[in-house]
């Protein structure tokens, strides 16, 4: 068991980082189920949709007033009955606010410490939950824009990036899996949270729905922050040794001053952006696409377009467009695990040449299976590219420890997680516009998404480029030794030296097995509603 011979520094609160390092005889295998606790709570962003249709019929009818209402009328109404477009921004909102709190508070997180942090983003996701319930119950459509989009956004920032420090730090031999192991979480938020939101909400309605679900999100992300420990500097894992230099491996720490100016980060920040926004604008469309393409051969009907479909044709076709939602998000998840361990073996540039390389086939060839009607290759194709979605985003924290050195890794996670906010407008948007364009021009539903395809394959032969050019870090860059005292000085007061730590692997004791199970009951749980549903599209 990883063992730690010095107690948590004698005084502050309890959020405070210095009470944050571990006790003698921790398991490093107790953090990881902490990120997952944050992550699987965070992740219900993804699952949000389940409430707009709901959330369009909560006014048995609408005022007169209403017809032709203005935007922000409609916004502090209570008269007026909501529509998808009215709550589509909750989400843009989020992830906007995502990508900005985490570079605002990326610096501020590691003087901090990822206790505060993540204690903050329950206050705000879980928070945000219960703010919109009562917007719900009030009918002001402004609260739900406020809570779930920017306060909860900011949760979801500070929730995303509290982990991603800590953990490189506790496992430098693992780097991307213990990275991956919590950014599964996020991809997996949705498969837990979405089905159990359509369960609570056909019992008891969207407001309770959202009480509950902030209620709990609150007490399962405050019982993930308090479980949080960091190492001592300087800690690393008994008989472990850092392994020879590699050419694309920093032997040093760059500061997030430095690195915000290098041309590595911005050509990994481009290399998230293009793999983003070409996944994103998959998966923001991934149900009315399968629909649209396939139609009646999905429901006994060959060779019938969804337009000439019945509504109660189209009603089985909604339920399988949600299931496929659902097998590609376990895709998602796997692939944050998967393809993060495997950049440990293959290294992170070579990791994301076979992102890119594989996805630009993936992609050209996704819509001659459609014209194939082939279903099974179609999906197993829309599978595979959310795998890498998924995975580009467990790898590249990975990537930029690997550049930058692991101290600040995690304020410099925040200002990378910039290009997710831009991808999250730029993907969706690419995607409307060409299927719009397609449609205006009298395309069949079952070619609208052919050119958007080859679209995004271009977007990720540039991402290809732009990892081709990375290269190592120059030298200067680095922190001497004495900067980097200076720097860990928040960390250090009352912790032993690091070289007084007695040090082991870490294992599954009986409070790692018992923290990993409860994590393990409500994934098992979305994985199994997943499969049912996934169940569906070729029963």
């Amino acid at each position: 068991m990883t063992t730690i011979t010095a107690d948590d520094a004698d005084g502050g609160g309890a959020l405070d980082r210095s009470r944050t390092v571990a006790r003698a005889g921790f398991n490093r295998w107790l953090v990881p189920p902490a990120a997952l606790a944050i992550h699987l709570c965070i992740g219900m962003s993804y699952g949000l949709s389940v409430f707009w249709l709901p959330m369009t019929k909560l006014l048995a009818k609408d005022d007169p007033s209403c017809k032709g209402a203005s935007y922000v009328s409609t916004l502090f109404s209570a008269n007026c009955n909501w529509t998808v477009p009215d709550l589509l921004p909750i989400f843009t909102w989020g992830i906007v606010a995502l990508g900005v709190s985490a570079a605002l508070f990326g610096g501020w997180l590691e003087r901090a410490g990822p206790r505060k942090a993540a204690f903050i983003a329950a206050l705000c996701w879980g928070g945000g939950f219960l703010f919109s319930g009562l917007g719900v119950q009030m009918h002001q459509l402004w609260m739900l824009w406020l809570g779930l989009g920017i306060v909860g956004g900011i949760g979801l920032g500070l929730g995303y990036i509290s982990p991603v420090s800590t953990l490189v730090k506790w496992f430098p031999d693992r780097r991307g899996m213990a990275t991956g192991m919590a950014i599964m979480g996020f991809g997996g938020g949705a498969m837990v949270g979405a089905p159990l939101a359509n369960k609570l909400m056909a019992a008891y309605g969207v407001a309770t729905t959202m009480f509950a679900l902030g209620a709990l999100y609150l007490a399962s992300m405050m019982i993930g922050a308090f479980s949080y420990r960091v190492p001592p500097d300087g800690w690393r894992p008994d008989g472990w040794t850092p392994p020879p230099a590699k050419p694309l491996v920093s032997t040093g720490e760059v500061s997030l001053a430095a690195a915000t100016t290098t041309p590595q980060f911005w050509l990994i920040w481009a290399v998230l952006f293009l793999n983003v926004s070409a996944g994103i604008g998959v998966i923001g469309m991934a149900s009315p696409m399968l629909q649209e393409i396939f139609g009646g051969d999905l429901v006994g009907k060959a060779g019938v377009g969804f337009a000439a479909l019945d509504a109660a044709d189209k009603a089985k076709l909604a339920t399988l467009g949600a299931a496929f939602l659902g097998l590609i998000s376990l895709f998602n998840i796997a692939g944050r695990f998967v393809w993060a361990s495997l950049s440990d073996a293959i290294g992170r540039k070579t990791t994301y040449f076979a992102f890119f390389a594989l996805g630009i086939l993936l992609y050209v060839a996704a819509p001659n299976f459609a014209q194939m009607h082939s279903r099974p290759l179609f999906v197993a194709a829309i599978c595979l590219i959310l795998s890498m979605y998924g995975g580009g985003f467990a790898t590249v924290p990975a990537y930029l420890a690997d550049m930058f050195g692991k101290q600040f890794v995690g304020a410099i996670h925040g200002r990378l997680l910039t290009a997710w906010s831009l991808a999250g407008l730029v993907g969706p948007l690419i995607v409307g516009w060409i299927r719009q364009s397609l449609i205006s021009a009298g395309t069949p539903d079952a070619r609208l998404y052919d050119g958007t395809f080859y679209v995004l394959a271009a977007l990720l032969a540039v991402g290809f480029v732009c990892n081709l050019l990375v290269r190592p870090v120059d030298p200067a860059k680095r922190m001497s030794d004495v900067e980097l005292a200076a720097a860990q000085g928040h960390a250090k007061s009352g912790v032993a030296a690091a070289q007084s730590y007695g040090i082991g692997l870490g294992g599954l004791d009986a409070k790692a097995a018992f923290a990993w199970a409860l994590i393990a009951i409500p994934v098992l749980w979305g994985l199994w509603q997943a499969l049912l549903g996934a169940a569906k599209i070729f029963g």
